[in-house]
């Protein structure tokens, strides 16, 4: 090999090495703190960056971005001295390389140390109920510390959470007892509450029941007399208007007369003072309708005096021979008044029936024909 090759190649492998010992290129989002001869000389910023060789040398390389850093479970005494473990979440920025790398000698465990002993101060002062129902107020209180704490060294701690508060077995054996004992109570009172408004809703249903019933059975009353008054007055009214005589009236008198006893209750049923009457009143009709036919006016006169005499003189009925000629006579004159009767009765239903057509509206009575 010629002997000038050999100092060219080791010169151009000393150029290309310093150059490599020069040239320096940093990421974005990191930073490296360069000392000369062990000194602090400057911070290397992203991006292409020149050193003096062998003279400058990186020290530490950093990430300025915002990290997330969780601890172990903590124990932690709380006012009413019961221990509880707690997890922090840590949120942190590095915003001074220099001082991140030179303040402190590892600023994780400084962090770390300096949030245990933060959350013993605060939860120190606190119950287990306030520890459990006052999350925000400690995460507030940490992150003042922390960041008081941790602005000399560099780094900014934009938010400390709670991750969980863990109390003993015993104490959560006791809170599940009492959550318990306070949902049953809950449905309790509950439960209590939708039986009275069930009683309540239920009489204020029966009260209504019972006042619509009533104002039926009063509406109902009420129209039941008013159609009977109306059926009276219809009654009364049309009897005047037809100028029915006694015969027509005595007979629906009779006619009604066994409607009395047609309730099954009844054991005995009385017969009214006026019976004697309507009877005298049909009988003395029956009389007139068989003048042509029957006895003598004369005769019947002489008669009737005999059975009136007869009945002044005797309480009981005369007892008559069946050898007699007066009792050939009675006979007689029963055939022909049940003849007469007969006929009666079928002209008093006649005449019943066309004073009741009179009474229908819009046919014409008897006395406008």
């Amino acid at each position: 090999m010629d002997p000038v090759v050999i100092p060219i190649l080791v010169a151009a492998i000393v150029v290309v090495f310093l150059v490599a010992a020069t040239v320096r290129i940093v990421p974005q989002a990191r930073r490296y703190n360069i000392e000369r001869f062990g000194r602090y000389r400057r911070t290397l910023q992203p991006g292409l960056n020149f050193v003096l060789p062998v003279a400058d040398r990186v020290n530490t390389k950093l990430d300025v971005r915002e990290q997330v850093y969780s601890s172990d479970p903590k124990p932690v005494i709380t006012e009413d001295n019961l221990v509880v473990n707690i997890d922090t979440v840590l949120y942190y920025q590095i915003t001074d390389p220099r001082a991140a790398a030179y303040e402190v000698a590892d600023y994780l465990h400084a962090i770390d140390q300096l949030t245990v002993t933060t959350l013993r101060n605060v939860i120190g002062s606190m119950d287990l109920e306030g520890t459990l129902t006052s999350r925000e107020e400690i995460n507030a209180r940490l992150r003042a510390v922390l960041d008081d704490a941790t602005g000399k060294w560099g780094i900014r701690v934009n938010r400390v959470e709670i991750k969980a508060i863990d109390p003993p077995n015993t104490i959560k054996e006791a809170m599940e007892k009492q959550m318990r004992a306070e949902r049953d109570k809950r449905a309790a009172i509950l439960h209590a509450e939708g039986e009275r408004q069930a009683k309540i809703l239920t009489a204020e249903g029966t009260k209504q029941k019972d006042i619509l019933e009533a104002q039926g059975t009063q509406q109902a009353m009420i129209l039941r007399a008013d159609g009977e008054s109306k059926a009276v007055e219809l009654v009364f009214q049309s009897v005047h208007r037809n100028n029915a005589d006694a015969k027509v009236l005595a007979y629906k008198y009779l006619e009604t007369l066994p409607h009395l006893a047609q309730s099954d209750n009844n054991t005995f049923w009385v017969i009214p003072g006026e019976l004697t009457e309507a009877i005298r009143t049909v009988t003395g009709a029956f009389g007139d309708r068989s003048a042509g036919t029957g006895p003598p006016p004369a005769a019947q006169r002489a008669d009737a005096t005999d059975a009136d005499a007869s009945d002044k003189d005797h309480v009981g009925a005369p007892e008559v021979e069946a050898n007699s000629t007066l009792a050939l006579d009675a006979v007689a004159a029963a055939d022909e008044a049940a003849k007469q009767a007969a006929v009666a009765v079928s002209d008093a239903k006649a005449e019943a029936e066309a004073a009741g057509e009179a009474r229908l509206p819009g046919r014409p009575s008897a006395s406008d024909t």
